[in-house]
Order: structure tokens, then sequence, then C-alpha cells
């Protein structure tokens, strides 16, 4: 959700639903790729979910896994959040502004702190004098860096945030767990990489339209491990999030547990869609080489890289295992892609 002048209203308006829960979770970002999932998935919980838009939606479609709906303009410094934090227990904040493809401000780092780090300190600060109990924060794995070489992540690495993006985001980490420090705000921090499932787009549809199509792919001596977090996944550990205490003042970092090399992920990635996979093996270093040239040396990273987290200090604390297999998951990825594009 990008920052722009925009108006600070506050419009809550209502969604007919059964609420059979007395604790009230706000999501901001609820319509979004994980927002829409996550919602389905408290109400199945039985919390009563408040959803935060930047605008209303145009059409019903998009408000059906919300009990309540609010209006609150752009998420940044200025926005208000005392009417829409009304009898709100919880707060999972995901409303983000993410990677922009074609950049247009002058000043990439100051757009991303605009939302992701004053409108989230504004919404932890908004939370606390609301009398909510918790705020869990989705942050982003790209706090601790692009990519992993001898050893996995882990929560109690050093940070070292690249982009704009990273920084954005480790500098709200560190406002908002001194907002709870000094307030008793309880806040959870999570970490994840890139997150996969039905609705997934960017790089990962890409590589379904690649596998879909038997496009030749130059990855097959690619020995790199990633890894991803299937989206029920990821939905299941945030809602955990809510309700252990032991979560409170602590990072976590997510994945699905197995991590998988660029052909591997093909390989499976082709065997749920029934296709064969066609795998060439160039080396990784033209494949670099050829990055650099297109002027993309972030592909590069991206395809061939490693990036590992380690999740034992999730699952210990929170007693949590991914309900979802990797294979599950792909799966469940390739059928809903089969049934988006059947011409493909």
């Amino acid at each position: 959700m990008a920052s722009s002048v925009g108006p600070k209203t506050v419009t809550p308006y209502s969604v007919p639903k059964q609420m059979t829960h007395s604790k009230k979770i706000m999501v901001t970002g609820p319509t979004g790729f994980i927002g829409r999932k996550l919602c389905a998935n408290l109400r199945g919980y039985g919390y009563r979910v408040m959803g935060a838009l930047h605008r209303r939606p145009d059409g019903g479609s998009q408000l059906d896994n919300s009990d309540e709906l609010v209006v609150v303009g752009n998420i940044d410094a200025m926005t208000q959040w005392s009417q829409a934090l009304s009898e709100v227990d919880s707060v999972i904040h995901l409303a983000a502004r993410v990677h922009v493809m074609r950049e247009r401000a002058t000043d990439s780092l100051a757009a991303y702190r605009a939302t992701n780090t004053l409108g989230t300190i504004n919404l932890a600060r908004s939370a606390a004098a609301a009398g909510v109990r918790r705020m869990v924060f989705v942050s982003t794995i790209k706090v601790n860096g692009e990519s992993t070489e001898d050893k996995p992540f882990k929560e109690t690495d050093a940070p070292c945030p690249v982009d704009a993006y990273a920084i954005s985001k480790w500098e709200a980490e560190q406002a908002i767990l001194q907002i709870g420090r000094e307030t008793g705000l309880e806040v959870v921090i999570v970490r994840p990489p890139l997150v996969y499932g039905p609705g997934v787009k960017g790089n990962y549809l890409r590589l379904l339209h690649m596998v879909n199509r038997g496009l030749p792919m130059p990855f097959g001596a690619c020995h790199n491990k990633r890894s991803l977090v299937f989206l029920e996944n990821f939905v299941d550990l945030l809602t955990h999030c809510l309700s252990q205490t032991e979560a409170s003042g602590q990072i976590f970092l997510v994945s699905d547990g197995e991590d998988l090399s660029t052909p591997e992920l093909v390989a499976r990635l082709a065997k749920a869609l029934d296709k064969s996979p066609r795998l060439i093996p160039i080396p990784p270093a033209w494949l670099e080489i050829a990055a650099k040239l297109i002027g993309k040396p972030g592909l590069y990273d991206r395809l061939c890289g490693s990036l590992q987290l380690d999740i034992d200090h999730t699952r210990k604390t929170l007693k949590w295992t991914p309900p979802v297999s990797v294979d599950e998951g792909i799966h469940r990825t390739a059928r809903w892609y089969l049934s988006q594009h059947r011409s493909a």
C-alpha cells in the first residue's frame, strides 16, 4: 500500500457475518494476496475480523472474509486510527509499500519510510493508546540480508538490510519493539521469505508460466537452496502469534521447513503441472555474467542464489509445525494456476 497524498477519513461499515468470538482482530491490507487468506483463517477460528482498507473496494467480492471493514486512507504518520481500533484486541499489520518495479519517487527510501516505518510507528502508538493487547508486524527476511552462504539466517543474526524496502522494515521493527517496552503493547515480529500459493504473482507466477509452456530453463547446474513459505502455512503461523503468550517481544522466521534448489523447484512444479522439466545445465557463473550484462544482477541472486531460514526458534517457542508440506503446497498452487490459465 503506497503512501500518497489523500484524505485521512475513517469510514466504518459492516458486512453481515456471524460473529462467534469475543476477540476482534484488525488486519491491515485485508484484500491482498495474504490478507484475504488470513482473514478467512481468523474467521475460521472464530475471531471477529476488522479489515482496515486504504480505500473501499469496488463490488462486494473483496468483502467476504471480514466481519467489519474500515477505510483509513493512506497509512503514514498522520493516519487516524482511534475509531478503527475501538474494541480491538490485537492487530496484524500486513499493509506496506512493497517493491515498486518502476520507481517514480525521487527519494525512494523516504517513500518507503513514510508508509513502512512512520506508518507502522503511528499504528503501534495508536494501538497502545487504544488499549490493544498485541500487535503482530509482518516484516521481511530481507532485514537479515539478501542471501545466505554457509548457514541459514536466524532471528538472532545481526540485521543487514540492503535496499530501501528492507531498511524501512528494519527501522519499523526497532521502533515498535521500543514502543512495546514503554507501553506494554505486546509486539511480535515475523520475517517471511517469498510467500507462494493460489493467487501468487511476481517471479513465482512467471516460473509457473515457463514450466507450463515447456520453455527451456538454464538452471540445471544451480546448487542453491531457498526457503519459501506456502500461503496457508504463513497465515497459520500469524494466527498462532495472536494467542501464544511466549510470542510477545519475539522475532520469528517462517518457512515450509524444507528448502529447495531452483532445479528442484522447477522439477516439482513440472510434476504438479503434468509437464516435463526442461532444465539446461548452464554454469551459474555464465548466468551471473548474463544477468549483469542485461542490467539485472539481482535476477541471478533470486534464481540461483541461496536464501535459507532456520525456523527452529519458531517451532519450539510457538510449538508450531507447518501444517502443509512443500509438495502439497506446490500441488495446490499448480491446481489453482491450471484453473486460471487453461490456455497457457
